[in-house]
């Protein structure tokens, strides 16, 4: 039960709106004396109470004396909060889109929190109209499947290069195998995050723990296409690797302390 007054409330009821509310579709035609005893909404408010619930559509008023109130059936009741949102929504979608200014494509916004820089990353797969670059790591990878599912049906062109999970699949996906994932990650000195989409947006994140995650997020065109070449040239550094073969790339590098320093950002000794 307080699971359900809880929900109620999330629709902008009171508390003693939702209990009243639950009692009368426990208890059907009441007066408003009796609601009270049954919902424990105080006698002194318990008019107020009601009033409000047929200003929202809620109760029906039986003629009788003394009066006596009734609920509107819970389905229809939903079926007309539902309506008032929607009605609601699309009135401040057009309203409040003709009050916002021209956003500043220099600004760069700083989020904080795990769940925070998730969101944001949703957001930007959300809003992919053409295509999409990701660079992630698991599980945040996983929990982007769905979205990312989402985008390709939407024709979106995804392509993804993944670290530390050769299960996950995020559109044309390349997975990050030559170098362990504990060496990039102390490198970087976390797990560095980036979607890019269409051009136009960037996220680039870094999941430390839980606590600490953060990320920028901007619609600098210079910051959206260095982040987007990033992702290209680890996926080209990937494929020909695959296609030469690890060995070919250590001699490449290893032996050169300069290459050393770019592969592993430490210096020789």
């Amino acid at each position: 039960m307080e699971k359900i007054l809880a929900e109620i409330q999330k629709l902008g009821f009171s508390q003693y709106e939702s209990k009243a509310y639950i009692a009368l579709l426990q208890n059907s035609t009441v007066t408003g004396y009796e609601l009270s005893k049954r919902s424990g909404v105080p006698r002194s408010m318990i008019y107020e109470v009601i009033s409000k619930l047929i200003d929202r559509g809620a109760v029906y008023t039986i003629p009788s004396d003394p009066l006596k109130y009734s609920p509107v059936p819970a389905r229809e009741f939903l079926k007309r909060v539902r309506r008032n949102i929607e009605a609601t929504f699309d009135f401040l979608d057009k309203s409040l889109g003709s009050l916002e200014q021209a956003g500043d494509v220099n600004l760069i916004s700083h989020i904080d929190g795990y769940e925070p820089v998730m969101d944001e990353l949703l957001s930007i797969i959300d809003g992919a109209k053409q295509e999409l670059w990701l660079s992630v790591w698991n599980p945040e990878g996983l929990l982007l499947a769905e979205k990312v599912k989402e985008a390709e049906k939407r024709d979106v062109k995804v392509l993804s290069i993944v670290f530390d999970n050769k299960e996950c699949h995020l559109g044309v996906t390349f997975h990050h195998d030559y170098m362990p994932p504990d060496v990039v990650k102390h490198r970087i000195g976390g797990k560095l995050t980036i979607a890019a989409r269409d051009k136009e947006e960037v996220i680039i994140a870094n999941f430390l723990d839980n606590s600490n995650s953060w990320a920028v997020k901007t619609h600098d065109p210079a910051l959206v296409l260095v982040a987007a070449e990033f992702i290209r040239h680890d996926i080209m550094i990937e494929t020909i690797t695959r296609h030469f073969g690890p060995e070919q790339l250590d001699k490449l590098w290893r032996n050169n302390p300069d290459l050393r320093y770019v592969v592993e950002g430490m210096r020789s000794e």
